[in-house]
């Protein structure tokens, strides 16, 4: 993680983007409400009305395909840097936080963050990713793209 001048800032309370509809992410998020804190944890349903009207200027697609934390400064982590920020809240967990910011640490929670991934992948019929744009992944077949069907001007991506 490249530290900003953001980051700099201290962090009075983090806001977790998790999405609503995936099992892990929802697991996880009722796991973190029960975690005493040195941070308090907000948790948000990722691409919700309030998580837009909290962060406007956020990619909200790219909140449903990885974890996405906002600090109340405005610091924003992504992937890895945003579970170990989120474990660094906890505290029964600062310490490993601290471990995986070192270099090797990193390259164990960027581990961690892909297994997840790849396990939420398998969670939606072998599919790595939402149709919102109209493309899927599917691990056997690779990349697939649907074109939406446009009606009246509303177009639905099937």
């Amino acid at each position: 993680m490249r530290a900003t001048a953001a980051d700099r800032t201290p962090v009075r309370r983090l806001t977790v983007l998790y999405d609503a509809d995936c099992s892990l992410c929802t697991f996880l998020r009722d796991w973190l409400v029960r975690q005493p804190k040195l941070v308090p944890l907000d948790l948000v349903p990722a691409a919700s009305e309030e998580a837009r009207r909290r962060f406007p200027t956020l990619d909200h697609r790219a909140t449903l395909d990885d974890i996405t934390v906002v600090g109340d400064g405005g610091q924003v982590y992504r992937s890895a840097a945003a579970w170990i920020v989120t474990l660094w809240a906890l505290r029964e967990h600062r310490r490993l936080a601290h471990r995986l910011s070192t270099p090797t640490g990193a390259k164990l929670a960027k581990g961690a963050v892909l297994a997840a991934a790849k396990w939420r992948g398998t969670q939606w019929d072998g599919r790595a990713y939402r149709p919102a744009d109209g493309w899927w992944y599917d691990p056997r077949q690779g990349w697939t793209y649907t074109a939406p069907r446009c009606d009246g001007g509303t177009c639905v991506t099937p």
